[in-house]
């Protein structure tokens, strides 16, 4: 745990810590009485609720569409699976703001829906929800489906035998052993949501308004550092409790899985009910998740001969200093980098919270793992450029000050993929293999490492795409000579001209063609020519 706590005392705590000194602390005075006065205004009272209310909607809504496809990529074999597999892991690595441009080219003014039938959702929550949906649909779909896949499906089929309907059967016996995956997916999205930043901002217009939203306004438009550090604080706060309850829940349920070879468990469909859900999988695909993909690669071929690509090579000399496609490459670059790092402190961390004898403090640096996914982003950034600028750490001008801060959002990620199946692993193989003279090492090798292989690879995936499409903290730090693409396209947004928007939808067409192929070769990576993990 030496490299965790340290990693995150200081690219955490510490960074974050100083962003709130900034706005409480007065002429040396902590004015705490300000976090009465915030948290009492009527105004912000109601972001908090509102905040609160639709990311639990948001987390309902994407389980209930989510989980069939976690099913039928766990347990259905079908032609294209793979391919589907990354164009359903593709969205969740887009920046938010473009995820709420394509929703506002389907439900807003000029849309689709506007187009066909005269309907507008933007400026409602209705916009909101399904953006939420559409951006957080991977997270069950690879969290549960990958633990649902190694389950095995003669427990249940032991049920079914013994008098059991299917329904009960899954309630008693697959259920359980899936929520741990459940609790994990769900407690991810719900954080995503109640820091949504840019889907708010665009789809909710001046009405609506989340904690993540409103700390970017009070520190940009209204320069009150103080209101933004109490909602900082309180967003802090509640996301601690919800981690703490979470990891308690998860401890008493999580239990010694069966963990078989998770190519035997796909079969192909059948029955009407299995090609009814897969069908139902591929139409919710269709509609939720490759229609607002179509409309930004569609937005982005509107110039005659590939005109916004072509200009995508040419320098303004204004907002960028080099090229806009620059950012691609750095985009890869640091994305690697921070993936290194996201594994290296997730998996060391995952192992030493995944043994029995791990005591109480152990146990609850669990729950700490997960606060960056709940600390406003923009905190973060901020709090990397006013902590990190003295030595013997002043990075400002270090190009890894991009690779750390996106690290820290992918290491919650590893860390919830890979423990589950750590802890599923059966102790006594660890013990029969140190009294056969294994080391400690070896054994983690030779046992533990076959186990979680594919987990780790997942996880890997996982921390590669949050890095690529990580925004909220990366537009304070990213350098004007090595904009990442996700800055590079919300600086082209914000700026005026059927050009700098056509560009924008180019480099996020980009930027899903290269998440695609990333995840497929993973996909084909993960699983060797005999189909075993």
């Amino acid at each position: 745990m030496a490299l965790p706590v340290a990693f995150f005392a200081v690219f955490f705590a510490w960074p974050v810590a100083a962003i709130v000194a900034r706005g409480l602390k007065v002429d040396g005075v902590w004015r705490f009485g300000r976090m009465v006065d915030v948290v009492t205004e009527p105004d912000l009272r109601h972001v908090l609720w509102f905040t609160t209310w639709q990311a639990l909607a948001s987390t309902a809504l994407t389980l209930l569409a989510a989980l069939p496809a976690a099913y039928a990529f766990a347990r259905l074999e079908f032609p294209g699976k793979q391919v589907l597999r990354a164009v359903v892991t593709v969205p969740f690595v887009l920046p938010t703001v473009v995820v709420g441009t394509a929703f506002l080219a389907l439900l807003g003014r000029g849309g689709l829906l506007d187009e066909l039938w005269g309907v507008r959702l933007d400026t409602t929550v209705w916009a909101i929800l399904p953006a939420h949906v559409f951006f957080n649909y991977a997270i069950v779909v690879r969290t549960v489906g990958g633990l649902w896949a190694q389950l095995d499906p003669h427990q249940e089929e032991a049920a079914r035998m013994l008098g059991a309907s299917a329904a009960r059967a899954w309630r008693k016996v697959t259920l359980p052993a899936l929520a741990p995956a459940v609790a994990a997916a769900a407690l991810m999205v719900f954080l995503f949501t109640f820091t949504s930043f840019g889907v708010v901002q665009i789809l909710g217009g001046p009405t609506f308004s989340t904690v993540e939203v409103e700390i970017y306004r009070q520190t940009s438009e209204v320069f009150d550092l103080s209101t933004a550090a109490v909602l900082t604080l309180v967003q802090f706060l509640a996301v601690g409790v919800i981690l703490a309850v979470h990891a308690w829940t998860v401890r008493r349920r999580e239990t010694a899985l069966r963990l078989v070879d998770a190519s035997v468990t796909a079969r192909r469909p059948r029955g009407a009910a299995q090609w009814a859900l897969l069908a139902g999988v591929l139409a919710t695909v269709a509609v939720l998740l490759v229609l607002p993909l179509a409309v930004l690669v569609s937005r982005s071929l509107d110039a005659p001969g590939f005109g916004y690509y072509r200009a995508l090579a040419r320098e303004d000399g204004g907002m960028f200093l080099v090229a806009p496609i620059h950012a691609i490459t750095n985009s890869l670059q640091y994305a690697v980098a921070a993936t290194a790092v996201a594994l290296a402190v997730g998996g060391l961390a995952a192992a030493a919270l995944a043994r029995r004898d791990a005591g109480r403090v152990l146990r609850g640096f669990d729950a700490l793992l997960m606060l960056p996914l709940g600390v406003s982003a923009v905190t973060v950034g901020f709090g990397f450029l006013i902590a990190l600028d003295e030595p013997p750490l002043d990075l400002r001008q270090s190009w890894i000050l991009v690779p750390l801060a996106q690290a820290l959002v992918g290491v919650p990620f590893v860390v919830r993929t890979m423990l589950p199946v750590l802890r599923a692993v059966d102790g006594r193989l660890r013990e029969a293999a140190a009294v056969l003279g294994a080391s400690p090492w070896r054994v983690w090798r030779e046992v533990d490492l076959p186990m979680v292989r594919r987990a780790l690879l997942v996880a890997a995936g996982f921390a590669f795409a949050v890095s690529l499409g990580e925004f909220g903290a990366t537009v304070f730090i990213a350098r004007p000579g090595n904009p990442t693409l996700p800055v590079a396209v919300a600086r082209l947004l914000g700026r005026p001209g059927d050009l700098n928007y056509g560009q924008a939808m180019a480099l996020s067409t980009i930027l899903m063609v290269v998440c695609a192929v990333a995840l497929l070769v993973l996909e084909r990576l993960r699983i060797d020519r005999t189909g075993e993990f």
